[in-house]
């Protein structure tokens, strides 16, 4: 495996494990809220912003793994009886859209990032926080899962598989 092969898969793995420790931060502070407001007291505002980013984040940041680990949701029972031929052809057809519409959507992603630093754009709820911060994840996220897909339309791998799993 080559060293940039090695670095891809580190960036996608660290990205997937940053996702769980964001979901560990919203279980945790959904507990600390409720426990605050059960006590009499107002959570700080940081408390539900952090809840918000944590879910924007962690969406986009484990988006791409899911994709490798073919986690992504797909209706089997309409692809189940298929011969193993069209189910490859089908599967290898999907993941070509999902490629291009991964790809445009990191480009347009692109674009909001850099509109976001020309227009100097902030989200102001609670804290001053450029917004680029946040869209940043879109075109890096949105690229990856491009990448993941169309890994699957080269590789002898399909995203789908059979019922009998010889596809």
């Amino acid at each position: 495996m080559s060293s940039l092969s090695r670095f891809y898969n580190r960036l996608i793995d660290a990205m997937a494990f940053l996702a769980a420790a964001l979901l560990v931060w919203l279980m945790v502070a959904v507990v600390l809220s409720v426990a605050i407001r059960n006590l009499g007291f107002q959570p700080p505002a940081w408390l539900f912003s952090s809840t918000e980013y944590s879910m924007f984040y962690l969406t986009l940041l484990g988006a791409p793994w899911l994709v490798r680990e073919k986690g992504h949701v797909y209706i089997e029972v309409a692809i189940n009886r298929l011969p193993p031929p069209l189910l490859n052809s089908l599967s290898r057809l999907v993941m070509l859209i999902c490629a291009v519409i991964s790809f445009v959507l990191a480009w347009v992603g692109l674009e909001l990032v850099l509109q976001n630093i020309e227009s100097n754009d902030y989200d102001v709820r609670t804290y001053f926080v450029p917004m680029w911060i946040f869209t940043v994840t879109y075109p890096v996220s949105f690229l990856l899962m491009g990448i993941e897909f169309t890994r699957f339309m080269f590789s002898k791998e399909t995203f789908h598989s059979c019922e009998n799993g010889d596809a």
